[in-house]
Parts: C-alpha cells; sequence; structure tokens
C-alpha cells in the first residue's frame, strides 16, 4: 500500500532480522503493536484499491514474519485444548459469532457480523462483515475475504507469507466459494462471483468462457461470474492428458440473487449439476 499505518521502524527491524531473537525486548515492543494493528483492522495485509489491483502493505507482512523471530515459544490453552507456540490465539472478536471449534489467531482480523463455524483463520487473514466462514474451513495466512462471503465446508484459502510482496489469496464482496473448493497462490474470486463445489484456482489456472471459448484472465474468477472445475486435452511428448481449467458459464446481472440456489440453477441449464 503506498502509506502503511504499520510504523516504519518494522522496516529497520527487517534488515537486521538475521540478528533479532525473543531476547530483543525494544523490537518485540514495536512488532507487537504492528501485530495488534492487524489484529484490530486498523491494518490489513492487502486491499483493493480503487483501480481494482490489489495491493500489498509488505510491512504488514514484515511484521507477521517478525513476529516468529522475536517471539518466544510459550504454553497456552482453551478449556482442555493445550497449545504451545509463539503466536496466542484472538481474543478480541467485537460482534462477532464464533461457534465451539473455530480457531482464530491474534493478527487475523474478523468483522462485526462475521460468522466462524468450526474453522480456521489464521495470522494477517481478513474476514469482513457478514460473511461466513463454514465448517472446516480455512483462511490461510494474510488471505483476505471481503463482505458478505459464503466460505463453504472445507474450503481453502492458500496462505503467503513469503516473499513479502507476493500478492495474498483475495476473495471480494457477496461472493461464494462452494464446498471443498481451492483458491491458492494469489488467485482471486472477484465481487459477486460463484465458484462451484470441488474447483482448485491457482494463479496459473487456465480460465474460459464456456459461450465463447475465450480465454479470460489466468487464476481469477470474474466479477459476478459462476465457474466450475473443468478440463482442457493438453498434448505432451508422451501422449494427450486432461489438465485442470476453470470454466465460466455465465455471468450473473448486477443485483441478481447470487445464492446456492442460483448456483445450483445455473449448473442444472448447463447439465452439469449433480
Amino acid at each position: 500500500m503506498s502509506s502503511s499505518p504499520i510504523s516504519a521502524v518494522i522496516d529497520e527491524l527487517w534488515k537486521a532480522r538475521a540478528d533479532l531473537s525473543p531476547a530483543d525486548a525494544d523490537a518485540r515492543t514495536v512488532v507487537v503493536a504492528a501485530v495488534d494493528q492487524l489484529d484490530t483492522g486498523e491494518a490489513r495485509v492487502a486491499a483493493v484499491d480503487s483501480a481494482g489491483m490489489v495491493v500489498v502493505d509488505e510491512r504488514a507482512k514484515r511484521a507477521i514474519l517478525l513476529a516468529f523471530k522475536v517471539l518466544d515459544m510459550v504454553p497456552s490453552s482453551a478449556g482442555d485444548f493445550r497449545y504451545h507456540d509463539r503466536v496466542p490465539l484472538k481474543r478480541r472478536f467485537d460482534g462477532v459469532r464464533v461457534v465451539p471449534g473455530a480457531i482464530a489467531r491474534w493478527g487475523c482480523y474478523v468483522a462485526p457480523g462475521a460468522v466462524l463455524m468450526p474453522s480456521y483463520v489464521n495470522i494477517g487473514g481478513y474476514v469482513g462483515a457478514g460473511t461466513l466462514v463454514d465448517t472446516w474451513a480455512t483462511v490461510g495466512s494474510c488471505a483476505q475475504v471481503g463482505e458478505r462471503v459464503h466460505l463453504s465446508g472445507g474450503v481453502g484459502l492458500g496462505g503467503v507469507l513469503e516473499p513479502p510482496q507476493a500478492a495474498p489469496v483475495v476473495v471480494e464482496d457477496d461472493a461464494f466459494v462452494g464446498s471443498r473448493a481451492m483458491v491458492v497462490e494469489g488467485a482471486r474470486v472477484r465481487r459477486g462471483a460463484k465458484l462451484g463445489a470441488g474447483a482448485i484456482l491457482t494463479a496459473s489456472t487456465r480460465v474460459y468462457d464456456a459461450e465463447s471459448g475465450a480465454e479470460l484472465r489466468r487464476g481469477e474468477v470474474p466479477e459476478r461470474a459462476v465457474a466450475v472445475g473443468s478440463s482442457r486435452v493438453k498434448a505432451f511428448a508422451g501422449g494427450e492428458f486432461a489438465m485442470p481449467c476453470l470454466l465460466v458459464l455465465r455471468r450473473l446481472a448486477e443485483g441478481e440473487i447470487h445464492d446456492k440456489l442460483a448456483l445450483n440453477a445455473v449448473l442444472r441449464e448447463h447439465g452439469v449439476a449433480p
């Protein structure tokens, strides 16, 4: 980001990171303050700017990486569960419904009105207002999830910490990610898009329009698109093999109801619903 709310001292500590340890009390104070800013939502690892580009706050990612250098291993507990880690569990959940079994680490932000079913949100993760993180879903380190998103059961959003400038996974407002789908390597699900169950989206996944056959931007579900996992045949020296890709079945109109029932209807239209 062009202007980070996190102290520029983090950049100086980053240059000296090879020599840092939990014995460096002054460094630890600065790093803890920076991660606290992520925890409260005052800072975030990445956001979509007015031009639609994902802008990464490298200083925020550096602060997280430095935390693993300056924080010591300490025991902690939650009921009968025992932990031994450098990063404690998150304690602040203002206006958030947290169902037993949900795990969120300090340094992630979960906005009021969000719901965490038994799921996992890692440090640096961001979960917007009104979003449902369903059972066994994972929001990886630094993954950014917008408002009114539904991450269905077993969804995996991959994490990224290094290199600091690498873009994280971004799922934008009003998106739906189907059960057991995987979004990794900085891939992106645009506003209002629906990604079908079991689909795998990486930064290099090829995306095609089902009506025209045109290839779209790789690693990205377009805005308000309904997309499902598919495959394409590619010739190799050893023969022809099916390679995974993503297929955009249609685009929904602005304001069109975009829920699981609408997704199932689109799938039935194309003869791919179970």
